[in-house]
């Protein structure tokens, strides 16, 4: 069955997440971070994507960014993906593929999610155990975004901008974002929207993707699912 085409609105953040194939490491060793971002900057300012926040994992790489039209991150993602395997298979003295399959992208509801995005990508090292705060992790924007280290492959998105008049201020209020724990059920709508590549937002904003794009912004409604199992019921009752 042919693949969809990945869901697009103009001027609106995705959430990309890519993984390593069988869930294997990506990144050996410093060099090899640092070779992916570089890949990365140079990928995104080749076919105009806007990167707001990044942190490299392990075995996998969560990116939100904003693209300049609608083939601009599949563009980035292949290039840089490509570059980066040939880059770490000649480093590494392996063979074959480092990925897994197609990327997953997810379309975010700027006005109610983005930061938690932020948050959420930039949180994952501390949830993994590998540090006690973002700040302690080199591989991710935490350290551009809350403590204005430069970090030439961000670009700030409008509404982290918004933060504060100064650049100080901004940096202050987005350090108060990551008091205390991610509520549950933030991790958890953020979770299912990325595994299903479905849209991160509420009801108003995924009505709007439906009719900007003419295709579903949600699976196709728990309500009908669990309507055919209580039918099955009925029926072996009978």
């Amino acid at each position: 069955m042919a693949r969809l085409p990945r869901l697009f609105l103009p001027g609106c953040a995705q959430h990309v997440i890519q993984r390593g194939n069988n869930r294997e490491a990506c990144f050996y060793t410093e060099a090899d971070y640092k070779a992916y971002l570089s890949m990365l900057k140079d990928a995104a300012l080749k076919y105009e994507v806007a990167i707001h926040a990044f942190v490299l994992m392990t075995n996998h790489v969560h990116l939100l960014l904003t693209p300049g039209d609608e083939e601009s991150i599949s563009r980035m993602m292949q290039a840089q993906g490509r570059k980066y395997v040939q880059y770490f298979n000649f480093t590494h003295g392996r063979s074959g593929t480092l990925w897994e399959g197609r990327y997953k992208s997810t379309l975010v509801d700027a006005d109610n999610y983005l930061l938690t995005v932020y948050r959420y990508i930039e949180l994952n090292p501390v949830r993994a155990s590998m540090v006690t705060h973002a700040s302690e992790y080199p591989w991710s924007s935490y350290q551009g975004n809350a403590l204005g280290k430069p970090i030439q492959l961000l670009t700030p998105h409008l509404l982290y901008r918004r933060l504060g008049k100064t650049a100080q201020e901004r940096q202050m209020a987005y350090r108060a974002l990551f008091r205390g724990r991610m509520p549950e059920h933030e991790l958890a709508a953020i979770r299912e929207a990325s595994n299903k590549a479905w849209v991160l937002g509420d009801d108003r904003f995924r009505r709007q993707i439906e009719a900007k794009t003419g295709r579903r912004a949600v699976p196709a409604g728990r309500g009908g699912a669990a309507h055919r199992r209580r039918h099955r019921r009925r029926h072996h009752r009978r």
